[in-house]
């Protein structure tokens, strides 16, 4: 057996780190320009709808579910440094068109549309992140990283809405520099600064990154994409086949975690809005904090997940990870036996224009600002008569919002987690780039899907059908994960090379 060294081991965790970064930075590109993309789409072009804003949103996952098994099949037989640095200039490429959108005189929404499905195109580098910190890590620390990696993702989510913040204070006009035709104001200077980001982390992989790669018992050895960097190294005995029903599992079990936590950021603010009468501002307000409260609660978890998962196992965390999950949904389903508040005097009179359903249900950053008549000092509030549970359905108490974010919040990242870690050990010492991109691709399907679902089903039939569909879908993954549990071992451990 061939000992790791200090110096190796330094090396391969500095390289671990750079993928820690890469995570983050992707997770800012994504979450640094949501709560300005409406208005600054307005701005660019006048005549845009709510339902166009809805493509741009969407256009993220679609390039990153596009890129994801690319990027991770480039990864299978090549250095990984290529597709990471690759990836990571489209990023920057893609931030840069964003700023310029405004200059164009025509088709402006088009321009902004294909900046943020290339942004998340480059974001399909997700795949390669995780795939080398499989490979770099052993069983042992596999779980640990793993929960770094998220951390690193949902720290990204929280703080890119909080560097948006802080670029208002340039203001809309902002500066502009004729000889670059380039405007900055509060819309355009997020990007540059993501692709100031961009160009940093391309630096610290050239700089710092180096391949490694180890075994499940972290003994370093060769493999394909080694590019001369690693010395005194074993060659990997990968004999045996990996387990495709725990890897097919693995990813219907990631698409509905993800499946299920889209459709709860999609309702939260029609939900609360249809139920607590909040204005607009108000839902977009309190919201906020809630999801920002909850973005802290998941780093937290994320960190003492790592210590659990040692004394219990990954299985048992992710049974117990999806029962809160089923257990938050549960909790939402209208119990009482009052009716929510409806906008009765507003459709009355019918002076107040209304909010098409598409509108309601967008994500709270996309919401338009209500345009209403002169006469009148405040937006309708309360449940739409047009949708016709309003009139039947009870509604849904605050206490009880409160206490599902909680457990949603909870339950969320230990799948997260778990997913991740167990997949990765359940496809052993061979190359995983494709496999990840395949889990990523899964997890963007259903962000994409995700919102749909929730728009056709809450807007046309309620809440009672919407969350007993959501728990009906938890507890179908629930039964998934009982008839595969004994498969989702280590592949070492399925062939006898380690001891569970």
């Amino acid at each position: 057996d061939v000992v790791e060294t200090q110096e190796h081991y330094k090396s391969r965790w500095r390289s671990i780190w750079i993928m820690y970064l890469t995570m983050f930075l992707s997770s800012v590109g994504f979450s640094i320009v949501i709560m300005s993309v409406w208005p600054y789409l307005q701005k660019i072009d006048p005549t845009v709808d709510a339902s166009f804003l809805g493509w741009i949103i969407a256009s993220y996952s679609i390039g990153q579910m596009v890129a994801s098994p690319l990027f991770g099949l480039w990864s299978n037989y090549r250095p990984r440094r290529e597709p990471l640095v690759i990836s990571t200039a489209i990023s920057v490429a893609a931030n840069c068109l964003y700023a310029y959108v405004h200059v164009p005189h025509s088709h402006n929404k088009y321009y902004m549309l294909t900046a943020r499905a290339l942004v998340g195109f480059g974001a399909g580098n997700v795949a390669v992140v995780r795939s080398y910190i499989a490979g770099a890590t052993s069983l042992t620390e596999r779980t640990s990283a793993m929960a770094n990696t998220s951390a690193c993702q949902a720290v990204g989510f929280i703080l890119g809405p909080v560097f948006q913040t802080c670029f208002t204070l340039i203001g809309e006009e902002g500066v502009t520099w004729k000889f670059l035709c380039l405007q900055l104001n509060m819309y355009t200077a997020p990007v540059l600064f993501g692709a100031l980001l961009g160009v940093i982390n391309i630096i610290l992989i050239f700089v710092i990154f180096r391949e490694h790669r180890v075994d499940d018992l972290g003994r370093q050895y060769k493999s394909i994409n080694s590019d001369g960097e690693g010395s005194d190294v074993l060659d990997q005995n990968t004999e045996g086949s990996i387990d495709h029903v725990a890897v097919v599992a693995l990813n219907i079990l990631f698409f509905v975690i993800l499946f299920v936590f889209a459709v709860f950021e999609t309702i939260a603010t029609p939900l609360t809005m249809d139920m607590y009468s909040w204005t607009r501002k108000e839902a977009v307000f309190y919201n906020g904090i809630i999801l920002s409260a909850i973005g802290i609660e998941s780093v937290i978890v994320f960190m003492v997940v790592k210590t659990l998962a040692k004394k219990t196992g990954e299985r048992a965390i992710l049974h117990a990870g999806l029962l809160i999950v089923l257990i938050g949904f549960f909790i939402l389903l209208p119990w009482g036996k009052k009716l929510p508040n409806i906008q009765w005097q507003e459709i009355k009179n019918n002076s107040i224009p209304r909010t098409a359903p598409s509108e309601m249900l967008a994500p709270f950053w996309s919401l338009p600002e209500l345009q209403l008549p002169s006469n009148h000092s405040a937006e309708p509030v309360g449940c739409p008569v047009m949708q016709s549970w309003c009139l039947n359905t009870p509604m849904i108490y605050l206490a009880q919002y409160i206490s599902s974010d909680v457990l949603i919040g909870l339950g969320y990242p230990v799948c997260n987690v778990m997913s991740y870690t167990l997949y990765s050990k359940v496809l052993g010492p061979k190359p995983q780039g494709v496999y990840m991109g395949w889990l990523t691709a899964s997890g963007s399907g259903a962000r994409i899907l995700g919102p749909v679902f929730v728009s056709q089903i809450y807007t046309h039939l309620g809440p009672r059908w919407a969350f007993s569909l959501i728990c009906g879908v938890v507890v179908v993954s629930l039964l998934l994960l009982e008839i595969v549990y004994k498969r989702l071992i280590a592949f070492s451990v399925r062939y006898g090379r380690m001891q569970e």
